[in-house]
């Protein structure tokens, strides 16, 4: 046994390894057989702990090669033996009696198979504060360590903050693999390998949060990518100071996850959760904009029918699509079924991606029509499927897929590009087409400029937005009242581009809307239009509707007018445009391009396309449109 002349030459031979570069296992190694010389009745080991929270041995001496392979790469945790557990806590652990503490009990066989009883770890940090190694002495018997035994713990921790403090820099390439350069957490490879690591034995034992950030996008777009760079980096520190000592990584762009296995949070998942909002939920300076980091998280745990740390993963997936889905800035915990739905979803998004990698999305178009004279005077795009056998899929039997903002997106901008050749082709042709409205949705407002992606469009083909209509529903323009839609609007309107308020009645739209919102066209919604018959409230409904439009020189155009009797109460109460089937049906270029030019207004001698003005358009009760454009409305 030595004292502290000893204990001074065994720090000058380590510091003599470590400045002539001696290989970092060779100085563990060396460190712990002179500790086993001082201590003769302590066992010596030297574990260190990755980015991804897995631990691996760099020097175990005098232990068995079995032993050190069963602790190669078991993840740090708060039941993760004396080392598993100091590197996790970042915290002494004593334990005196390794059969009985709680802390062993996945690991006591092995250690009392070799004849160890006790063990007292001590953590070694960073300059961050993250566990980097431990320092653990083992005792053959159960007790604490002796007064002359704690001595040399201090010397020696320093020793291995020195040691791994130079391997860390000597390795710093590799180490970057790991970790992400913008946030400092570990990123997608450390989670990864984290995830192929996590024991999965026990239900219950951990689980995943898997976190979107909501306005990054807008961040970019708004302010630049030096300000999305910064709110990164402000909500990353933010998730990973409240959710340590649990790992947080970074993941994708603006996405994270946080493994979680500390026994009080997994007891209160929802809690965990509310305390990421109100960390984040705080402004922040992001290159001198005030931004409030906005989320939505998704969970899952470790359980019966998640056995694996990929299920585990994929459920936790599922229940953040889940909780973008039904309104952002929400928790969702993943439950049986959701995956179903989903999976359904998902689906449909991957036949409309593959459509629009092969040219399968295509506008159909219904004549918008002057309701006294019959003529064509609009129309609107709908966007259209082509099945690979042909068949003409209307946007209902695809609409899950538009829950994707990419595909959204994508649709939006084929469509748009679709109708600015075809309006081309028809000025071209000397039709008198007025306005084509298209539709967008909340997406299209959030993935760019969507008056970028319009002067593309239709500046490609030299088209003037002037014969645009933005279709944008209730739901997109007030039910959310955002000011990202509310700015991108303005600037079209005054690029001279109308904007039209779809589905009037269906959302969150009341009149006292139309003093503030600026509109230029209200699209009565097809629901009041069926209910047209006396006494019904919709009559009154839309009748005042109309009065309220036109003294607010507001252009009001009934969709979904099926019958003559719906066109004729219509007009008499003041609505002059209409479209429905008792018109036409949507169709595509070719067959509207032969409608233009037989009713359209402007072509000279043009012919009412409307029921009530021409007796052949009507047979057997059918109108003749329902004939010739084959393609019905869904």
């Amino acid at each position: 046994m030595g004292g502290p002349i000893a204990l001074q030459q065994v720090e000058l031979r380590i510091l003599r390894l470590i400045a002539n570069g001696a290989s970092l296992e060779e100085t563990a190694r060396t460190l712990c057989l002179e500790v086993e010389t001082l201590l003769p009745e302590v066992v010596c080991t030297v574990m260190t702990v990755d980015p991804a929270g897995l631990l691996h041995p760099l020097a175990t001496p005098s232990l068995p090669d079995g032993y050190v392979a069963a602790l190669d790469g078991v993840m740090i945790g708060p039941e993760v033996g004396s080392c598993g557990t100091a590197a996790y806590t970042r915290s002494p652990i004593g334990v005196t009696d390794i059969a009985t503490d709680p802390r062993w009990g996945k690991y006591k066989d092995h250690a009392l198979a070799v004849g160890l009883k006790a063990c007292w770890s001590f953590p070694i940090l960073s300059e961050d504060g993250d566990p980097i190694g431990a320092l653990a002495l083992y005792l053959r018997e159960c007790r604490g360590l002796h007064e002359h035994e704690s001595t040399i713990i201090a010397p020696c921790l320093d020793l291995c903050d020195i040691a791994l403090r130079r391997h860390e820099r000597v390795l710093d390439r590799e180490r970057r693999a790991n970790v992400d350069a913008l946030t400092g957490l570990p990123n997608r490879a450390a989670f990864n390998e984290a995830m192929v690591r996590v024991p999965c034995e026990e239900p219950g034992s951990w689980a995943l949060f898997i976190i979107d950030l909501d306005n990054l996008k807008i961040v970019n777009d708004t302010f630049g990518h030096l300000a999305g760079d910064a709110l990164i980096r402000v909500a990353a520190g933010r998730v990973a100071r409240e959710m340590a000592p649990d790992a947080t990584f970074r993941i994708g762009g603006d996405e994270f996850a946080v493994l979680i296995q500390a026994p009080a949070t997994l007891r209160d998942l929802d809690g965990a959760a509310k305390r990421i909002f109100d960390a984040l939920d705080v402004p922040a300076s992001c290159e001198g904009h005030i931004v409030v980091p906005r989320a939505t998280i998704g969970a899952a745990t470790l359980g019966q029918t998640e056995q694996t740390a990929s299920a585990v993963n994929e459920a936790a997936d599922f229940a953040l699509y889940h909780a973008k889905e039904t309104g952002r800035g929400g928790f969702v915990r993943y439950w049986p079924g959701i995956g179903t739905r989903i999976t359904h979803r998902r689906d449909a998004i991957r036949e409309v991606a593959d459509a629009l990698a092969e040219g399968r999305i295509e506008p159909h178009y219904q004549p918008v029509i002057r309701l006294d004279t019959g003529e064509i005077v609009g129309l609107e795009a709908l966007c259209r499927m082509r099945s690979r056998d042909g068949r003409v899929i209307p946007a209902h039997e695809f609409h899950e897929a538009t829950s994707d903002a990419h595909v959204a997106e994508a649709l939006t901008r084929c469509m748009l590009q679709a109708v600015a050749r075809d309006v081309r082709r028809w000025l071209d042709d000397g039709l008198p087409i007025q306005h084509v409205g298209v539709n967008v949705s909340t997406a299209d407002f959030y993935t760019g400029s969507i008056a970028a992606k319009l002067e593309g469009a239709f500046g490609e083909v030299n088209v003037p937005l002037s014969h645009l209509v933005l279709e944008v529903s209730e739901d997109v323009y007030l039910g959310r009242r955002d000011r990202v839609v509310a700015r991108e609007i303005a600037a079209l309107r005054a690029a001279g581009v109308l904007v039209a308020l779809d589905d009037f009645g269906t959302g969150h739209a009341s009149l006292t809307h139309l003093i503030n919102v600026p509109v230029d066209i209200i699209k009565i919604d097809k629901s009041f239009v069926a209910r047209l018959w006396p006494d019904d409230p919709s009559m009154v409904i839309v009748e005042g509707l109309i009065e309220i439009a036109r003294r607010l020189d507001i252009r009001v155009v009934a969709e979904g007018i099926e019958t003559e009797v719906q066109s004729s109460q219509l007009w008499a109460m003041g609505c002059r445009l209409g479209q429905g089937f008792a018109f036409a049906y949507p169709a595509d270029r070719i067959a509207i391009e032969a409608l233009l030019r037989k009713h359209a207004q402007g072509i000279e001698g043009a012919t009412p396309l409307y029921a009530g003005k021409r007796s052949d358009m009507v047979s057997n009760g059918r109108p003749v449109a329902e004939r010739t454009l084959a393609v019905r409305h869904g």
